[in-house]
């Protein structure tokens, strides 16, 4: 790493997890003489893979969607672990050439693109140092949620609980639940991921939900999958089986969205086939929203359900009144007694890794800004931000994002441009939430992410085929200003009076 500006790099990704990768990937593809460089705030690849250890962690859309397209997964499951995936993003980064590209326990904490030069400053702590680089372009692959702290709402009388309390985003290596009465606070994804995985071991495992998930049962695999990698080479059965997935997934949403009662009726039939006969299906697994109000949760062949089948584990639906030395007493008087304490209360919602940005040392506050195609801001030169679906497999809206970056570099760099940004034309768009859902993790981001807009290019779409499809026809140029820097064409002249 170079300090002091000593040095100047055209695009500067930040983040080096499946965004930033693939980011890496698609940029030098378009642009070969590419010179970049990736940033990590931890000590090795993987991001979200990287950072989650809990028991039975693992991709909870399917991975031929959230592998890279470029690259072909070479496992015959639906879903993979996350030590797996975490795996396949170290292995892609040096099989490519990803890899010294990388500098670790690196921390952007600030960044500043100055006008008069087009240029962002950006400021590090790099092993404990503080540090700058410029970039001719901010590329921030940090995902939508911080890394550094989880949600994690403070319960009465948790001071007075002698076992020990954890949270899934910072689960202890050393932690043994073997024999151990686990209560789960929390009824989402990584909530229905743990208790499988805990249950066969923990003396018993409830989860404690306040209001219940629409839970969906997978296949762990599929006849089509294994035929498609037997039968044709390795590239085209991952994109035979990435596409069809796709339209699978799309289709399920979309059926969710424009069917909810039907809907309704389907997921719950699903769980009576899973669950003893007589389970109370609609205390426990019948949520008082439409399915996709809120993110749908996968449960691998059932498993969920299958674990409460044979005893191993419970589902409370109650809230909490206090916890109490020995376990957590409940509003309705129960008391459910507990030697550990998982408390997952879901995410904490930030931008851009809660890095400051600025321009011409004007603070850049997103909540006031539209996202441009779900990856730029109105008004903020050279940047982009890498963020995938609520309602699909994240690398699919990453990849084209990485593209549509890639194609808008090429674009500058083909005409001398040095500086590109979206702007507003006409009526300011009617703006509404930029992830379509009203989970909790969404509702208390409050003005922490950016506006979406009610027509294109300001639209934030979340379906994964039409934005396939518009990439094919995408124009770089829509609602896009391009400029260069008074520095540079000063020097164009000077050039073409001394010639």
């Amino acid at each position: 790493m170079t300090p002091d500006n000593a040095e100047t790099y055209d695009v500067l990704i930040v983040g080096a997890g499946l965004s930033g990768i693939d980011a890496a990937y698609r940029l030098r593809e378009r642009n070969p003489e590419l010179k970049y460089l990736i940033v990590e705030n931890r000590e090795r690849i993987g991001g979200t893979w990287d950072l989650f250890r809990y028991p039975g962690v693992r991709s909870d859309s399917d991975i031929f969607t959230l592998s890279f397209p470029w690259n072909p997964w070479r496992g015959t499951k639906t879903m993979a672990r996350g030590d797996e995936i975490r795996e396949y993003l170290e292995t892609t980064a040096r099989d490519f050439g990803i890899y010294p590209h990388i500098r670790f326990a690196t921390q952007v904490t600030a960044a500043d693109f100055a006008t008069d030069t087009d240029l962002w400053t950006v400021d590090l702590l790099a092993d404990g140092q503080a540090r700058t680089v410029t970039t001719r372009f901010l590329y921030l692959c940090t995902g939508y949620y911080r890394y550094d702290a989880g949600y994690r709402p403070d319960f009465a009388g948790e001071d007075d609980f002698t076992g020990q309390i954890v949270h899934p985003q910072f689960w202890p290596e050393d932690l043994d639940y073997t024999g151990k009465r686990v209560v789960v606070i929390g009824s989402g994804a990584t909530a229905v991921t743990l208790i499988p995985a805990m249950a066969p071991e923990a003396a018993h495992v409830t989860m404690l939900q306040r209001s219940p998930t629409y839970l969906f049962p997978y296949p762990w695999s599929d006849p089509m999958t294994r035929l498609a990698q037997r039968c044709l080479p390795r590239q085209w059965a991952h994109d035979v089986i990435r596409y069809r997935n796709m339209v699978v997934t799309m289709g399920l949403f979309l059926f969710c969205r424009r069917f909810p009662n039907a809907s309704r009726r389907l997921i719950r039939r699903l769980a009576l086939h899973y669950l003893p006969d007589g389970y109370d299906v609609d205390t426990h697994f019948k949520p008082a929203y439409a399915p996709w109000d809120q993110r749908l949760c996968i449960i691998p062949e059932g498993d969920f359900y299958t674990e409460i089948a044979n005893g191993d584990a419970e589902v409370v639906t109650d809230t909490i009144e206090r916890f109490t030395p020995t376990g957590v007493a409940l509003t309705s008087g129960r008391v459910l007694d507990a030697d550990i304490v998982v408390t997952a209360t879901g995410l904490d919602l930030i931008a851009f890794g809660g890095i400051e940005l600025s321009v011409d040392g004007e603070a850049v506050v997103p909540g006031e800004h539209f996202g441009y195609r779900a990856y730029m801001l109105n008004d903020v030169p050279n940047f982009a931000w890498s963020v995938g679906y609520t309602n699909a497999s994240w690398t699919l809206r990453v990849d084209l994002t990485s593209k549509a970056v890639a194609d808008l570099i090429a674009h500058m760099r083909a005409q001398g441009y040095t500086r590109a940004y979206p702007a507003l034309s006409g009526p300011e768009p009617a703006s509404h939430a930029f992830f379509e859902l009203n989970s909790g993790y969404i509702e208390r981001s409050g003005g922490r992410l950016p506006k979406a807009g009610d027509r294109a290019p300001w639209q934030v779409r979340h379906n994964a085929i039409i934005d396939a499809l518009d990439a094919r026809r995408y124009d770089v140029t829509e609602e896009m200003v391009f400029s260069t820097t008074p520095a540079d064409a000063e020097m164009e002249n000077d050039h073409d009076i001394h010639a």
